[in-house]
């Protein structure tokens, strides 16, 4: 009987070990492709500039974090620790179940723009909180003579981007919380409706921004287009925005393809607005922005100085 009992055990067990295992696996599957700057296809010269690696060596290391952000997530250029530029900041929000560990590819490639890139731990960034946490170690980090970020990072120039939940959090960090001051731009990617959004108990106010503000969606896939961002709740938002700002929608999309499918023109966003590059602009400005012309976008709206 006993044996019997044995044999019933392991069978049990046996799924519940393999759920366990897949979902570990799972867990570490990447959400961007390793070699995306590679594989994503382009449809302009600005935006197959910016989506390939940039010029940067890159380095990355970790700090420990608060109940709210887990760990700290740095990605930055590996010639930083020997010279005295400053180096300007994007903070990256995850989307739900989107941590770091499943989208290094990403953060790499802005590094390689010269950027400092910091992620964090948290699984609840559309509430705003880990964003202003990770504010205050920029400032901490910058301030302290210890650390390899000492004097090196421009508190002038934080951008802020988001997939999804992280995307309502770049809402909610650039328009009611403590820090939303300390941003200079700010990145949505298919961010979450605002009637959605705050059902959830993300409470952003878009009248609220103020800073040049781009927001990105796609166009297939009923997830994003019906629960997530519908292009009409998406033009709602836009029109809502007082400050500099630009939508588009990438042809084909996915929800998911969003985080990583764009990337060329975020890069190229940061690269204008954080690094003053002019060609870069060119993506946005001038009397016929690369973005107007481009057969993978629609729905493009400008309103930019």
């Amino acid at each position: 009987m006993k044996k019997l009992l044995k044999i019933i055990g392991i069978i049990i067990l046996i799924p519940i070990v393999l759920v366990i295992a897949l979902l570990v696996i799972i867990s570490f599957i990447p959400m961007t492709p390793n070699n995306y700057t590679k594989e994503v296809i382009t449809g302009g010269d600005i935006e197959t500039k910016y989506l390939a690696m940039g010029d940067y060596k890159v380095k990355n290391i970790k700090r420990k974090g608060s109940e709210i952000t887990k760990k700290y997530y740095i990605y930055y250029p590996e010639e930083l620790k020997n010279n005295d530029k400053k180096y300007p900041v994007v903070v990256i929000l995850n989307g739900t179940g989107v941590l770091p560990k499943k989208y290094k590819a990403l953060f790499k490639h802005l590094a390689s723009w010269g950027f400092v890139v910091i992620g964090n731990d948290d699984g609840s960034t559309g509430f705003g909180k880990s964003a202003d946490e990770t504010i205050d170690l920029i400032i901490s980090e910058n301030d302290n003579s210890n650390s390899i970020f000492y004097g090196k990072l421009d508190l002038d120039n934080i951008g802020i981007t988001g997939h999804s939940q992280g995307g309502a959090g770049v809402f909610t960090a650039t328009s009611i919380m403590e820090h939303k001051d300390k941003y200079k731009t700010a990145v949505a990617l298919s961010p979450t409706h605002e009637e959605t959004a705050h059902q959830f108990g993300w409470k952003y106010d878009l009248t609220k921004i103020n800073i040049p503000t781009l927001m990105i969606a796609g166009t297939n896939g009923d997830f994003e287009t019906q629960a997530v961002i519908p292009i009409e709740k998406m033009i709602e938002m836009y029109n809502k925005i007082p400050s500099s700002k630009v939508m588009l929608r990438r042809i084909g999309a996915e929800h998911g393809q969003i985080l990583y499918s764009a990337d060329g023109y975020v890069t190229a966003w940061f690269m204008w607005q954080l690094q003053g590059d002019k060609e870069a602009s060119k993506a946005f400005v001038e009397d016929s922005p690369e973005i107007s012309n481009n057969k993978l976008y629609q729905d493009v709206q400008l309103s930019v100085e």
